[in-house]
């Protein structure tokens, strides 16, 4: 019996096939079927676009509620959309113990994995009988051929320049998770091809000969141990554990994958080779095409930098594990919350890192927040610190020497937030660099806006595209209260235009909470900076000041003008503590996660941390440590209007600070409940804060019955996660 099989040289495997489809069609209603899902996937995408350039069209048209569906089609596709989104963000939380809890991916994510594995299991055993051993045969050519046609659609999801990507209005991050589960379907095919050929062979005690003697069976073989490398090497505790030898095996392993793959096929199914490489080589050679376009001056129009390279950068540190890198006039625009990949390999060689901007455009000025972990992002913040130093109190960092650097990018998408009547923005940590420019986006746009809506006929000049939003909602949530000089000025900036539009008559409003778990800071007696020689000693970069560059006007505000407040606090007799007052935990550490409710305290105080279960004694801080204050924590404290012009217009700037953690539903359940149309919830932070946010949006969605009769308006989610 001739049992050379696996070349697959054969187009039915050696099984009569004339009454159904043979392998070859199995490949084309494969790619059938994932093009149709791409096309859905497409179709959705213009729907998008459309629905935003409506939106803004009705907004210059001065539509009171330019987000909420009033006709027919609309409203129906708002209900299916709304029914949709509860679905594909659907989960739940597991709990084995109190400290052991494992949430379920979302059910939009297992849906789309199930459809595809079982796509792929339906084609490998379609009219075959997996109990018939004498079709053993023709079901390893079968799972073969369907192997080898999974090959371009896991390159095309792992593309940086993804075309799929970016034909349904989405970047390589947010595919990488389906290139991930693709591969892994494709290793189970492999292992299936392998199996039944395996069993087959078995009969006749065959295995061992087809081993060591047949060449294209030895190459098969490889080829699936590179493959089980490849997919035990990228579960998340070995992409985590160190990235930088994870990203080099698995381009090496890549390569080798396909050497092996290509020589164990036959002439006739080598063309899957090369499609994938030539996907492979058209992302590569774009990426290397616009990295030498944005990186040499030569193809600027006017070099901006100063000789060949066009980008260099400044390092600055700020805290002990916070780096701030600066590229005055960059080569390239970006829209708020994307990213680019950073390189500088005078400081960290060959090693390139994705770092979300952390600035608008209009700002002149690139900024990255880069915060240190190891390897590259710890090299970063070592040359900072050895070769600026920690920088002076109105140091102008400009001054500071450069660094030439390499940017590659932006990446990332999110839809247009201004299409939406009210915003939710929420952030954990570091997570504010990709918040904080959504923020700062909506406002430029509000004041761009502000001079044509108050013209009549301002719809007409209207050259640019309106606001939809009226009100936005900013949480940030933080361990330390140096995280808020990082954007002190910003805040300010934000807070000022936001009172000037309300003062010259828009309905505009922001408001924005910081929660801080923990700060030895907030218990001393006052408000005032109480620095020590260990902070220092930890790297604390600079005193909290005001950065005026952003908004001129910021120069006039003066602290007497302002009532700052502080809370002393009063050690509680209804629980004993054993350790000191002055820290949260026994180990000195923060332990501040009791759940607080704004209600519980004015928006323009500072709260005590509530791990030490004491009550506040509010006092106002004397005249003179205002100023001192104020210079030195301006966002640590509330700044709100002078007290004689204070009303209704001042409650919308008001910036409380607080200990404890956030009870995110309720928080967004008071934003939806104010919203006249479609309200966005955006959440950037670590996963268990991802996965709170997004299991109550999907409650209240339910609870709310949005877009079923009860008059609520939608909710559209957005989640940026710090995993890889």
């Amino acid at each position: 019996m001739d049992m050379s099989g696996m070349d697959m040289s054969g187009s039915s495997g050696g099984m009569d096939m004339t009454a159904g489809p043979d392998n070859f069609d199995m490949q084309r209603i494969f790619w059938t079927v994932i093009s149709a899902a791409v096309g859905c996937a497409v179709a959705v995408n213009v729907f998008e676009q459309f629905l935003y350039r409506q939106r803004l069209y009705a907004a210059m048209r001065r539509d009171s509620t330019p987000s909420k569906p009033k006709a027919a089609i609309f409203r129906t596709t708002a209900t299916v959309t709304a029914i949709a989104r509860e679905v594909v963000n659907a989960s739940c939380t597991l709990r084995f113990s109190r400290a052991v809890r494992w949430t379920t991916p979302t059910l939009g994510r297992a849906s789309l994995v199930a459809g595809e594995l079982v796509l792929v299991l339906v084609l490998c055993f379609y009219r075959l009988n997996p109990d018939d051993e004498w079709q053993w045969e023709s079901i390893g050519y079968r799972t073969g051929h369907i192997a080898v046609a999974q090959l371009p659609l896991v390159v095309l999801l792992a593309g940086k320049r993804s075309i799929v990507g970016y034909l349904v209005g989405s970047s390589y991050e947010r595919l990488n998770w389906i290139h991930r589960w693709t591969a892994r379907i494709l290793f189970l095919t492999v292992t299936i091809h392998m199996g039944y050929w395996f069993a087959d062979w078995a009969r006749y005690d065959y295995i061992h000969k087809k081993m060591t003697t047949d060449v294209i069976v030895k190459r098969g073989f490889a080829a699936w141990v590179i493959l089980l490398w490849i997919t035990l090497s990228t579960l998340a505790p070995a992409r985590r554990w160190n990235y930088e030898l994870f990203f080099i095996q698995h381009v090496a392993t890549f390569v080798g994958f396909f050497a092996a793959v290509y020589l164990h096929l036959p002439r006739d199914d080598k063309f899957w080779v090369w499609i994938s490489v030539g996907f492979f080589l058209f992302d590569r050679c774009a990426r290397v095409l616009m990295t030498i376009f944005t990186n040499v001056s030569v193809f600027r129009k006017s070099p901006r930098q100063g000789g060949f390279w066009a980008c260099k950068a400044t390092f600055e540190p700020l805290t002990s594990d916070m780096t701030k890198v600066v590229i005055r006039n960059p080569p390239i625009s970006w829209e708020p919350g994307q990213h680019l990949f950073l390189s500088c390999h005078s400081v960290v060689p060959l090693q390139s890192h994705p770092f979300t901007i952390a600035s608008l455009p209009q700002d002149g000025r690139l900024e990255l927040l880069i915060k240190s972990k190891k390897g590259g992002t710890r090299g970063f913040l070592e040359y900072a610190t050895k070769n600026q130093g920690l920088p002076l109190p109105n140091e102008d960092s400009s001054r500071r020497p450069d660094r030439v650097v390499t940017i590659e990018g932006p990446y990332g998408q999110i839809r247009p937030l201004r299409q939406f009547d009210s915003v939710f923005l929420m952030a954990g940590g570091s997570g504010c660099t990709f918040t904080i420019p959504l923020m700062r986006d909506l406002v430029s746009c509000w004041m761009k806006t502000a001079p044509a809506l108050s013209d009549p006929r301002g719809h007409r000049a209207l050259s640019f595209p309106g606001a939809v939003t009226r009100y936005i909602r900013f949480i940030w949530v933080v361990k330390s209260r140096q995280q808020f000089d990082w954007f002190s000025g910003q805040l300010l900036a934000v807070k000022q235009d936001v009172q000037n539009l309300r003062d010259a008559g828009h309905s505009v409003e922001m408001e924005a909470t910081i929660y801080i778990t923990c700060d030895h800071r907030l218990v001393s007696g006052n408000a005032a900076d109480q620095r020590t020689e260990r902070d220092f000693a930890h790297g604390e970069a600079k005193q909290a000041s005001i950065d005026t560059t952003l908004n001129p006007s910021l120069e006039k505000l003066k602290a007497s003008d302002y009532e700052i407040t502080s809370i002393h606090s009063q050690p509680s007799n209804s629980e004993e503590r054993d350790f000191p007052s002055t820290t949260c935990g026994t180990d000195g550490k923060c332990c501040c996660t009791n759940a607080i409710e704004e209600d519980e305290i004015t928006s323009s105080q500072i709260q005590e941390c509530q791990c030490h279960h004491e009550t506040a004694d509010i006092k106002a801080v004397n005249k003179e440590s205002i100023r001192e204050t104020f210079t030195e924590h301006a966002t640590a404290v509330d700044i709100s209007r002078p007290p004689a012009d204070r009303g209704k217009a001042s409650e919308s700037l008001d910036t409380a600070v607080l200990s404890g953690r956030p009870q995110s539903r309720n928080l967004i359940q008071r934003t939806l409940e104010r919203a006249l149309g479609e309200s966005a919830v955006v959440v950037c932070g670590p996963h268990d804060m991802v996965t709170e946010v997004r299991q109550s949006v999907v409650s209240l969605s339910d609870e709310r019955a949005v877009h079923k009769g009860t008059g609520a308006q939608g909710i559209y989610f957005h989640a940026e996660s710090f995993e890889l």
